[in-house]
């Protein structure tokens, strides 16, 4: 017995000498939970998580300890973007759009576009993303999320919903010849049993969240109005919760505004993603169920159709209507996250350009901010684990010059990542082959 002890205390001993040990320097620290920035921090990392935060007056690095320093930068929590997909790509319209990724793309094509894709969320400061469906490409979001964990590919933290749900005539590809059988980007269902039996599949493929299509196309209506296609039932939508509920998981409804967002809520999700239109009772009853906003401002702002064209009048509505909703809900103390919809948006194009919209919203930057990294980690079930800098978290850490509270824009610009303890981008570039 004491043989044993001996060997377990020297073992313990062994691994605490063996222990890499790195200081961070901040300038400026935004933990993701104060409200206010805190001034000429040190922030201490052992191995892959934070052992300690300190004012730096006064305090001594160990000899043996690496140190980073970010004493003339703004020091923040890797960000988090809930609501990304990494299988598509922003596609042009002229080189045949959406339906072009599952007509003619193969699946190992799509597949190395991700790589890149999670490498670029990471690079830009994201060190974990809610990747909200493959959009055609099965189940590959779980193996990029392996590939990521493994350490094969560099990349965020990924939480994935792998195909999605949604109804007959409720998802494209749309518009080809009935006699030809042409694939879906998401998994079809018709009534609760199919239903069921979609999310059970997807969960027994890994999925960490279930993400289900509430509404799918939208137009103008007679009296000037947002109209949204609804399409699962309030029926199917509940046997898709309630297997969801009763695996652990939650549930991401897509839904724009009227039946469908109202079903959504009646069904019980977990989260309202888009949520462009919000009346007073939707706000109200988000409220008391706890259902999270991810509104992803920022893809409703860019390439509208021709003013004088019902897709241009449709476009220019969903904008008028987001902006208000996301106030509304703001103002009424409803949960919102940041969310993107990057892969609707280029991957090229800068992930942090959602923040002033919030921001235009009514929402501080402070709040912007706490909504991309503890908010977000709250809706991840990972509140204290990441989206924080605070002793017993993972290692995810950014920098950028300039101050985000006084401009939000300069998130823009990440010049440092560190990822579960690992610098991965220093002054501006990455250190990866």
């Amino acid at each position: 017995m004491k043989i044993k002890l001996i060997v377990g205390i020297i073992l313990l001993l062994s691994l605490a000498a063996t222990a890499q040990v790195t200081i961070i320097r901040a300038g400026t620290l935004i933990d993701g939970k104060a409200n206010v920035a805190k001034r000429n921090q040190v922030i201490v990392i052992r191995n892959n998580k934070i052992e300690s935060v300190n004012d730096a007056a006064g305090f001594t690095a160990p000899a043996d300890a690496a140190v980073v320093d970010l004493s003339n930068a703004t020091v923040l929590p890797g960000l988090i973007d809930s609501h990304t997909h990494i299988f598509l790509q922003g596609e042009d319209p002229a080189e045949g759009g959406y339906d072009i990724q599952l007509l003619k793309y193969p699946i190992s094509y799509r597949s190395a576009r991700a790589v890149v894709s999670a490498r670029r969320a990471l690079e830009q400061g994201f060190t974990t993303i809610r990747d909200l469906e493959t959009e055609g490409a099965g189940y590959g979001d779980m193996g990029i999320k392996r590939a990521v964990n493994e350490g094969i590919i560099p990349g965020p933290r990924i939480f994935g919903v792998t195909r999605a749900i949604s109804t007959t005539g409720g998802y494209p590809l749309e518009g080809y010849n009935p006699d030809i059988v042409v694939p879906k980007g998401a998994q079809i269902i018709d009534g609760p049993v199919q239903a069921r039996k979609a999310a059970r599949e997807q969960l027994d493929n890994g999925a960490d969240w279930i993400k289900v299509y509430m509404t799918h196309r939208s137009w103008i209506g007679k009296n000037g109005e947002l109209v949204s296609q609804p399409t699962l039932t309030v029926e199917e939508l509940k046997a898709v919760v309630d297997e969801a509920h009763s695996w652990g998981k939650k549930v991401a409804c897509h839904a724009y505004n009227g039946i469908g967002l109202q079903r959504a809520l009646d069904g019980g999700c977990d989260s309202i993603e888009h949520g462009l239109e919000l009346t007073d009772a939707n706000i109200a009853q988000m409220l008391k169920q706890g259902t999270w906003y991810c509104p992803t401002m920022a893809v409703y702002y860019g390439d509208w159709a021709p003013e004088n064209t019902p897709e241009g009048q449709r476009d220019r509505k969903r904008a008028e209507v987001h902006m208000a909703s996301l106030a509304k809900a703001y103002k009424a103390g409803v949960k919102i996250v940041f969310g993107t919809d990057m892969g609707g948006i280029k991957w090229s194009d800068p992930i942090a350009q959602e923040f002033p919209y919030m921001v235009k919203a009514g929402m501080s930057p402070m709040e912007a901010i706490k909504a991309a990294t503890s908010r977000a980690a709250e809706l991840l079930d990972m509140q204290g684990d990441i989206g924080v800098i605070a002793p017993g978290a993972y290692a995810d850490l950014i920098a950028v010059q300039g101050d985000p509270l006084a401009d939000v824009g300069v998130l823009k610009d990440v010049r440092f990542v560190m990822k579960d303890g690992k610098v991965f981008r220093e002054n501006g570039h990455n250190k990866e082959q």
